[in-house]
């Protein structure tokens, strides 16, 4: 396997790798990272779908990228997924998915188009006193200190940030800015999360720190993430014979480690209560999703917090499983066990059955939120709540069968360890209609009608995700596995706890980008991977992040160490008249 970029590459299809007819896979996981896994064996492995077979616990496919009608429930969303144009094996892979809607386009094509026609724009990023802008909004309000704090963790080399922490490299005059703010509830981050995440963050990111504020860069799909690019992407793999196996738990997998390889033998599983076993050569290909962040996820309802009781659930039981066999196979204990109590681990689906709350809505979207376009454009923070409160509301509709009054709300609490600012209750104890009141006190609702409202004209589902910023815990670089370990001759590991360089957790590329790997390892498939977009090494990105970071000042303003020794009196002299002024200048620098 290797790492490309450009046209050459993107646009070419691969021989059919040799001995493909020979090898059958199975897939533990049908989230996006095993389906896109099962997409990249039958487009570009060319190995046919009757030999492919997906192994999933739950009854239904798409792990962490739901959206779903319960009967008795209503909507539920978990949560949502902000993509962006540079998402490279992410659109790679849906260009070859069709559209269910349009049989001429592919996911691409529509996803391209609705997002030109209808580009996101968030004119109300942060709010506070019950609904109000905030006074600086649009300024990253960052110190020279803070702006030197960012620097010295981005110059700091992975291996040196094992374990640490975010407020272990940053001061409270980073972390009482709104660049932290933007920054943290765009992205999920706390301050107690790790330190090595927040680098490659910054690093991946650096090209949206001018946006951070409206949050222009991302994009968003027409509907719910199920419905938009699972759906698809199961009626691809179906057609292609690819075979679904639901209800199965596969609770270990056998690995010979002798001889210095690592080949995986045996998987153990159960499907609908019934025990069976698989015997495997190195022909048959093992792509594992090891670790979930939705795993032993609860609803509650209007009357109901969702319960906290949990089992640790199969996917983090097999990584147990499989880490006691190698050292090279991970360390899970690190991401599901000991998660701090202040974690984010609930969010909420409001669905409004009518018109009382739009106005408010709209005041602070300045959209009409029935109008079909993107209404927030990512999340909606809360800066003077306890709980770090958030929402965000898409396009709607955003399940094809929801009905014209209805409008779905998605809800977060960052903070799950303090009472709330209007229900006296922290987070995880909030019923469905307690996390409504909450929400409505916060944009703006008088409080004589905010029981009412959130009892008699909204359905509001809490959702419980014990590990959903797992991904986050500090850890040390050998914690995650490697996506193909050292000496595996038929194993992989897929998804956001697997380990590929310089890629950031927590995104629907990072999903994608494992699969593709471990399939083009795996079976030798001679394409390159399309590497992880270098903005960081993009000297016209770094202009302009430093601007913005900044204050958005020239550079004889910039009172920074690094002026001092590099951007001195008589090196500006030397750069006058040449391409380096006219980086600057283009960068808003000079």
């Amino acid at each position: 396997m290797y790492r490309s970029n450009g046209n050459y590459e993107a646009f070419a299809r691969p021989i059919k790798p040799e001995g493909v007819d020979n090898k059958s896979a199975y897939i533990v996981g049908s989230g996006l990272a095993g389906l896109a896994a099962a997409s990249f064996l039958v487009r570009d492995g060319q190995m046919k779908g009757d030999k492919i077979h997906v192994l999933e616990e739950l009854a239904l496919p798409g792990g962490s990228m739901d959206g779903i009608w319960n009967e008795q429930k209503g909507y539920i969303i978990r949560g949502g997924r902000e993509m962006e144009p540079h998402f490279e094996t992410l659109w790679d892979l849906f260009r070859s998915i069709p559209s269910l809607e349009n049989p001429d386009a592919s996911v691409l094509d529509e996803f391209y188009w609705l997002n030109k026609k209808d580009p996101s724009f968030s004119h109300g990023r942060v709010i506070q006193d019950e609904g109000k802008e905030l006074p600086t909004e649009g300024d990253l309000t960052l110190t020279p200190k803070a702006v030197q704090e960012l620097l010295d963790l981005v110059m700091t080399p992975e291996k040196d940030l094992g374990d640490k922490k975010i407020n272990e490299v940053f001061t409270d005059e980073f972390l009482n800015s709104n660049f932290w703010l933007y920054w943290s509830t765009m992205f999920a981050f706390e301050p107690w999360a790790s330190a090595m995440e927040m680098r490659r963050y910054l690093m991946r990111f650096c090209h949206h720190i001018d946006s951070l504020s409206n949050l222009s860069s991302l994009r968003f799909t027409k509907y719910n993430q199920y419905e938009s690019l699972i759906q698809p992407m199961i009626k691809y793999l179906e057609d292609k014979g690819v075979q679904f196996t639901y209800n199965t738990h596969v609770e270990n997998i056998k690995v010979d480690t002798s001889n210095g390889s690592k080949v995986a033998t045996e998987i153990d599983m159960t499907t609908d209560g019934k025990d069976s076993t698989v015997a495997l050569t190195e022909n048959d290909l093992v792509f594992v999703t090891n670790g979930s962040i939705t795993e032993s996820s609860t609803n509650g309802d209007k009357t109901h917090p969702a319960p906290l009781e949990h089992e640790l659930g199969s996917s983090w039981s097999l990584w147990e499983n499989l880490a006691k066999q190698d050292k090279a196979f991970g360390n899970p204990d690190v991401f599901c066990k000991n998660i701090p109590e202040a974690n984010w681990t609930i969010s909420g689906t409001i669905t409004l059955t009518d018109d009382e709350v739009t106005p408010y809505i709209e005041k602070i979207s300045q959209k009409d939120p029935h109008s079909g376009s993107i209404v927030t454009s990512g999340p909606v923070s809360i800066k003077d709540s306890n709980w770090l409160y958030g929402y965000s509301i898409s396009r709607q509709k955003h399940f094809k069968r929801q009905k014209d009054n209805e409008l779905v709300v998605w809800v977060y609490g960052l903070f799950s360890d303090k009472p709330g600012n209007f229900v006296n209750k922290k987070i995880t104890e909030c019923t469905g209609d307690e996390l409504c009141e909450e929400w409505l006190y916060h944009i703006g609702v008088p409080t004589d009608r905010i029981k009412d409202i959130a009892e008699n004209h909204a359905n509001t589902i809490p959702t419980y995700m014990p590990y959903i910023t797992s991904y986050f815990m500090p850890r040390k670089v050998e914690d995650r596995p490697l996506v193909v370990p050292a000496g595996s001759k038929n194993l992989a590991f897929i998804g956001n706890f697997a380990e590929t360089e310089r890629d950031t957790v927590f995104t629907t590329e990072y999903s994608v980008r494992t699969a593709m790997e471990a399939v083009y390892t795996l079976l030798n498939v001679d394409r390159g991977v399309p590497e992880v977009f270098g903005s960081a090494f993009d000297v016209r990105t770094l202009m302009r992040a430093i601007y913005y970071l900044d204050g958005k000042k020239k550079i004889e303003d910039i009172k920074l160490p690094f002026k001092e020794r590099m951007v001195e009196k008589k090196a500006m002299e030397k750069v006058h008249g040449t391409y380096i002024e006219e980086l600057l200048k283009d960068a808003h620098l000079l």
